[in-house]
């Protein structure tokens, strides 16, 4: 799907995208691009412990654009239109890494409810829940760093969502799964590496 050095292109791609809109109000245009894919752009910050904290991400889990332009639109918004932060200080960009997430098109969970624990792995599996009253997103990485297990998983998928437990048993629901290829700075505007999501 996306070479290392590919994934490593991305994420520069979202480093500079991002240090050009805060510095010159510029949204840049790719020189190249590929095919379509969903994509999300995260960004930590990295205090002097060592110690990364979700700074923004955004992103768009439907291969509705091409993929560099969607990483330049990502990575912009989720400096800058984040709802749970304030927009990014470019005087904080050498305390950010960047991460970029190049997703597999969802494909829903067809199995009963009661047997969506079978279907779903972590590590591998991001979700996608979608209820009559909104939906939520939870990339695969997520259940990994925060040492979920599935009930945890699919709990917080339903919270995320905005819903009830119980919104998993409503045959209005819709559960997807996708996967992703995770590429990820090191330290900030540093080595660039591709997450190995089962030992994270």
């Amino acid at each position: 799907m996306i070479s290392e050095s590919e994934g490593t292109e991305l994420v520069r791609l979202a480093r500079k995208a991002v240090e050009t809109y805060l510095q010159k109000s510029v949204v840049i245009r790719p020189d190249q691009d590929a095919d379509m894919a969903g994509v999300f752009v995260t960004l930590n910050y990295l205090t002097r412990n060592k110690e990364e904290h979700l700074r923004g991400c955004i992103g768009f889990p439907l291969p509705d654009k091409k993929l560099h332009q969607s990483v330049v639109d990502a990575a912009i918004a989720a400096a800058t239109e984040d709802p749970r932060f304030p927009p990014l200080d470019r005087r904080e960009l050498d305390s950010i890494i960047f991460e970029v997430s190049v997703l597999t098109t969802p494909e829903e969970v067809m199995t009963r409810p009661a047997e969506y624990k079978k279907g779903i792995k972590i590590g591998r599996d991001g979700l996608i829940l979608r209820w009559r009253y909104g939906s939520g997103l939870l990339l695969p990485q997520v259940p990994r760093e925060l040492n979920w297990n599935i009930d945890e998983y699919l709990a917080n998928i339903c919270y995320k969502a905005g819903a009830p437990l119980d919104a998993l048993l409503d045959p209005e629901s819709k559960l997807y799964k996708f996967q992703a290829l995770v590429f990820k700075e090191v330290e900030p505007n540093g080595k660039v590496t591709m997450l190995d999501l089962h030992n994270i």
